[in-house]
Order: structure tokens, then C-alpha cells, then sequence
């Protein structure tokens, strides 16, 4: 482990829920197409239940919400979402609670991450997304319910993306270091699809730690580059103020928009056909919410010449795949 971030991880409690290191392997297909050294590093391997890039960062949140006495935990996301998934199954094997708060548009069907929220034995509140109420402003109401009843709620934001979550891809990012090194090679890029900003965040601040000089660049699937400036900013200056460091008031991020088509978790025919080409060509499955659309972004952009600096590129899997089985109806469409 890299000294310095070994350093900084010390500081802060972990619990081990997540199967680690995950492995790196080389696109050969995708690579031959495009003149390019792209490799693929599968964080979708960290589990089943717990599986994807969110159980990097429960590691940290659930350490510190029982270093706090808590028993039952909180946190919320779309009717599909992987994070709210992963809570509920590391609630489960820890012996919590989990309530989730998930938005909908319409009555859901059981089927995909919600199936299985209800099998984990989560508590569900669905939330209409016209309802006028935020996300956090729900969980803390929810939170002061169990605390009248005599329980220690712990909120987790959406993704487990705040300073503490932070230290999950702060780890992964040491752990690329390493792989580097037995792999014996050197990543130019490392990329990986900007959801709710804390994979990336962790990634770009173990870069900037370490001084790595590695280009991080986040594919934004939803919002855009002003707002995920503005909410990376945040999370990177949080986990430095944890760690005693000096807040960096100016970070230098590297977001690229135009990829999330018709908005979060909408799938458009050409993504989906996207998703289904790389199966048949790379035996890999990505999902239709964040990797297939941030991995059409990075192909297209590589073919753009925006990558012409980059001969040895690291896409981060970071997992989703349950998130496919909603969709179905338009994938029977593009096969």
C-alpha cells in the first residue's frame, strides 16, 4: 500500500465487506478498435448483494454509523438503485436495520435491486418525485422517528458519497497502484462514470495525495460538469477536513457531458445496443444507468481524439447489472 494514503486510511474506522482487490483486465477486442490499451477494472466483482462500487464506500459509512451505536440505517435513491440495494444486504449480514427511501414515478414492479431490497428485509418508503419533498429532508424525518422510538438512526447520502464514503476509492485507488506495478504498467487515464461524485472524488484525491499525475476523467450520466464540480468540490474537501488537511478551494476536475441521454436511468436504443455490442465482443456486461452509458462515452471520446495523450486507459466497472433486467422489453428491441 502506498505509504501515504496507508497513512490516511489509518485514521479513520473500516469494516470488510467487499471482496478485494478486484481484478484488472485488458480489452482486447475494444482496444484493437481503437488504437488504444483499454482495460477494464472490475468493480462489479466486490460482491453479489453488496456488489458494485457502493460497497467501497459502506466499508467507511457503516464503520463509523456503529462506532456510533446505531441500529438502524438510513439512505435513499432511485426505485433501482444499486447503493440502496448494497445498504439493505450489509444491514442485513451486520445485524441492522435498513430503511430506504425510494423515488418512483409510478407504481414499481418487483423486479431487479427493488426484488431484492424487499428479500434483504428492508423497510421501503416510496417517494413520488412530484411530491415536493427532498430526499434529505425525508431521511431526517424518518431519522427523528426512530429516535423517538427509542432507536440510533444513521443517515447515508445518496451513494454513500460524502467525506466519509470518500474513503472507499481513496483505498481503490491505492489499490490500483499496486495492480499497476504487478501488471507492470502505467495508466494514463483513469475513468469511470460521475453518478453521485464519490467514486471519482476518492480516485482524484488519491491521485492528488499521492501526485501520481494520473488524468481522472468522470463521464457524467446525469447533471452536468458545473454541478458535478460543484458537488465534488465539496465531498474531496470534506474527507481532507477529516483528516486535518487543508481544504482545496479550487480543485482541477476533468467531467465530460453530452452522455446521459435522455436523463438518469432512461435508456436510449443506441446505448442499449452499446451495452449489448461490448457483451458479444468483450464477454462483459455493463449496466444501462452508469457504466453503459460512461463506456459509449469514453469509446466515442477516444474516437474523437480526446484521449490522444492517453496510450494506456483504466475504465472503473463499477456494477449494476441488476439494473439491466427492468429494461427488458427495449433490449429484446436491439438484440
Amino acid at each position: 500500500m502506498n505509504s501515504v494514503i496507508n497513512d490516511k486510511i489509518r485514521q479513520v474506522e473500516r469494516i470488510h465487506l467487499a471482496n478485494l482487490p478486484t481484478p484488472i483486465f485488458p480489452l482486447k477486442t475494444v482496444s484493437k478498435e481503437l488504437s488504444r490499451n483499454i482495460w477494464i477494472k472490475r468493480d462489479d466483482f466486490t460482491g453479489v448483494e453488496m456488489s458494485g462500487n457502493k460497497v467501497r464506500k459502506l466499508e467507511f459509512s457503516i464503520a463509523q454509523a456503529m462506532q456510533q451505536g446505531a441500529d438502524v440505517l438510513l439512505t435513499a435513491g432511485g426505485i433501482q438503485s444499486n447503493h440502496a440495494r448494497a445498504t439493505a444486504a450489509a444491514a442485513a449480514r451486520l445485524g441492522l436495520k435498513s430503511h430506504l427511501v425510494l423515488e418512483i414515478s409510478k407504481a414499481p414492479k418487483a423486479e431487479g435491486n427493488y426484488l431484492l431490497d424487499q428479500m434483504l428485509g428492508a423497510k421501503i418508503t416510496l417517494l413520488d418525485e412530484n411530491a415536493g419533498i427532498s430526499f434529505s429532508e425525508k431521511l431526517a424525518e424518518l431519522a427523528e422517528s426512530y429516535r423517538l422510538e427509542g432507536h440510533v438512526p444513521y443517515i447515508i447520502p445518496v451513494g454513500a458519497s460524502n467525506g466519509i464514503g470518500n474513503f472507499g476509492y481513496l483505498n481503490a485507488f491505492d489499490e490500483i497502484l499496486a495492480q499497476e506495478e504487478e501488471l507492470g504498467i502505467r495508466f494514463d487515464a483513469i475513468v469511470c462514470a460521475a453518478g453521485s461524485g464519490g467514486t471519482y472524488s476518492g480516485l482524484y484525491l488519491g491521485n492528488k495525495l499521492t501526485k501520481s499525475g494520473r488524468k481522472i476523467v468522470g463521464i457524467t450520466v446525469c447533471d452536468n460538469k458545473d454541478y458535478f464540480t460543484k458537488v465534488c468540490t465539496g465531498i474531496v474537501n470534506e474527507t481532507l477536513s477529516l483528516l486535518g488537511e487543508e481544504k482545496d478551494p479550487a480543485p482541477e476536475f476533468t467531467f465530460i457531458d453530452g452522455y446521459k441521454g435522455l436523463g438518469y436511468a432512461i435508456s436510449k436504443a443506441d446505448e442499449l445496443k452499446f451495452i449489448s455490442d461490448i457483451a458479444a465482443k468483450e464477454g462483459i456486461i455493463l449496466d444501462p444507468v452508469y457504466t453503459g452509458k460512461a463506456f459509449y462515452g469514453l469509446y466515442n471520446e477516444v474516437l474523437k481524439g480526446t484521449f490522444e495523450d492517453c496510450h494506456n486507459i483504466l475504465f472503473i466497472h463499477t456494477g449494476g447489472q441488476y439494473g439491466l433486467f427492468p429494461k427488458q422489453g427495449q433490449l429484446e428491441e436491439v438484440l
